[in-house]
């Protein structure tokens, strides 16, 4: 580890079943979810284990890898992938009332302790005051001068901050609201280029869809959004655009990719809603064809048929689109959008996406759209599609079989098999 990489601080969770295997195979692992705080911890970070059963914690411990996925592959009998491997800084501590000691520090699973922050935790955590401090230097035990040997290298060099406060969970409903366009310590995208994509549309869907080291492509990059994303996350990427804004994004036309079939792990168009917004000049822009005109949908099928001819077997397409009222006349792009995506791919999930950046969103055209009767465009659509797998035998449809779930009446107690909700 070199000195411009400072020393950040991770959480673990555990329960009574996992923390044997934690504890004496000295690897940490967690599911999917947290696949966004594993990936950024690097080799020399500092780690602490939280069992969430008997409320203890446990410490402190320093990844001897990076965050990555299945380092050790018969861990946990595969059921957490995301692993660091760890070795204990001195004796390893075992702390009661850990809820109470989280509490006490803010402390979240996908917010890494930065700084003074770390500092003051491990200070609180090993009960380290002034006067041990004093005696450590002299006659102190090996396991105390290890965690001041710690302390004194976070002082030294880990004021430079090179990781987010706190890392963006991965959304829950189907209704996603971003205050920014960008996350992060650096910028995903270009914020003033016309219609720019929220950086965190691109890092759901990666996060619910793809592993670390899966390639994905968007076939009209824009300003690169998908591109920067991809790489914090640890994706391979291929952006394309007909009118390229930078030198890593290809020069290329959306319906004709260049890409053998079955290659990519998953794909994200934020396409034209129509010709309301000049994204550039090329002839050949899909951008500059009327949404209120067939051609418009006709020239999106043929990137659709693309993306379907270049994505792998069961993988994701995220199409983001928005509908168009121009001179007092509505056009459902998204709908139409939606029917013409549903006859080559099968339906997956919509996203309402809330519009903030759009011109139209100041003070002056809401006035507008409340005296002329009038809406405001506010969301856009997430269409989330698969590539159907292909199926050997029959293809007849199977039965569904439904669940049943009892509900518990107040003045009644459940008995075996019901599940109270």
């Amino acid at each position: 580890m070199t000195k411009q990489e400072p020393v950040r601080g991770f959480f673990f969770a555990c329960t009574d079943k996992s923390e044997a295997e934690c504890l004496s195979g000295l690897v940490f692992g967690t599911e999917k979810f947290y696949g966004p705080v594993v990936i950024r911890i690097r080799k020399g970070d500092l780690i602490f284990l939280n069992n969430i059963t008997t409320n203890k914690i446990f410490g402190i411990f320093q990844a001897i890898t990076n965050g990555g996925i299945n380092l050790r592959l018969n861990a946990f009998n595969g059921k957490y992938p995301y692993q660091v491997e760890v070795k204990p800084v001195g004796d390893i501590i075992e702390k009661t009332e850990a809820e109470k000691l989280l509490y006490k520090h803010a402390i979240k699973r996908n917010r890494p302790l930065i700084g003074k922050y770390l500092i003051k935790f491990m200070e609180d955590f090993a009960s380290i005051d002034e006067q041990l401090k004093l005696a450590t230097v002299h006659e102190g035990d090996k396991s105390n001068k290890s965690i001041l040997k710690q302390i004194d290298i976070l002082r030294e060099g880990n004021m430079k901050i090179d990781i987010e406060e706190e890392i963006p969970l991965i959304e829950s409903t189907t209704f996603w609201d971003f205050p920014k366009q960008s996350y992060g310590l650096t910028p995903k995208g270009d914020n003033k280029y016309p219609g720019v994509t929220p950086a965190l549309i691109v890092y759901n869907l990666i996060w619910r869809y793809t592993q670390p080291g899966d390639l994905v492509v968007d076939p009209m990059c824009g300003s690169g959004t998908t591109i920067d994303v991809c790489k914090s996350e640890q994706r391979r990427v291929k952006g394309f655009d007909i009118s390229p804004t930078r030198p890593d994004i290809i020069q290329n036309d959306a319906r004709n990719i260049p890409l053998e079939d079955n290659s990519v792990d998953m794909i994200f168009i934020d396409s034209p809603y129509g010709d309301n917004v000049k994204y550039n000049t090329h002839p050949d822009n899909i951008g500059n064809i009327s949404s209120e005109s067939t051609e418009f949908y006709d020239e999106l099928e043929k990137v659709m048929v693309e993306c379907k001819r270049i994505l792998r077997d069961g993988k994701v397409l995220g199409w983001l689109i928005g509908d168009q009222w121009v001179k007092k006349k509505f056009t459902p792009v998204g709908f139409k959008i939606y029917e013409e995506l549903t006859r080559h791919f099968e339906p997956v999930d919509i996203i309402c996406v809330s519009r903030r950046g759009q011109s139209s969103n100041t003070g002056v055209w809401h006035n507008r759209a409340r005296r002329f009767n009038f809406f405001l465009r506010g969301f856009k659509y997430l269409i989330i599609v698969k590539k159907s797998a292909k199926i050997s035998g029959s293809t007849k449809r199977g039965k569904i079989q439904w669940a049943s779930y009892n509900r518990r009446r107040e003045d009644n107690k459940p008995n075996n098999s019901e599940v109270i909700i």
